[in-house]
């Protein structure tokens, strides 16, 4: 794991999911979207550039008579998050508080 800002996580709500999905197993798009406050294409889009890059895995299945859309961290995910939160914490570590 290397501490460096990941690009493709860095944009405000792709880091903010991503931290959502470090938290659980699985969890569904409207529930992201609902969180992020963002519509289904904004969510859509940043859920693409995540799944192209490897670290989000999306899964659909029939729920309640309904197609949804799960959305899951996958391990190279996992690993560019922490890598990025480590470049974070770095950088905050020489800021005085206020």
């Amino acid at each position: 794991m290397s501490a460096a800002l990941d690009p493709v996580i860095h944009a405000p709500n792709r880091l903010q999911m991503c931290c959502m999905l470090a938290a659980v197993d699985t969890i569904d798009f409207a529930t992201v979207r609902e969180a992020l406050d963002v519509s289904e294409s904004v969510l859509s889009k940043h859920v693409k550039t995540l799944e192209e890059a490897g670290y989000v895995k999306v899964k659909k299945a029939a729920s309640d008579g309904r197609q949804r859309t799960w959305l899951s961290l996958s391990k190279p995910g996992r690993e560019a998050l922490k890598g990025h939160l480590a470049a974070l914490k770095a950088m905050m570590a020489g800021v005085p508080e206020a």
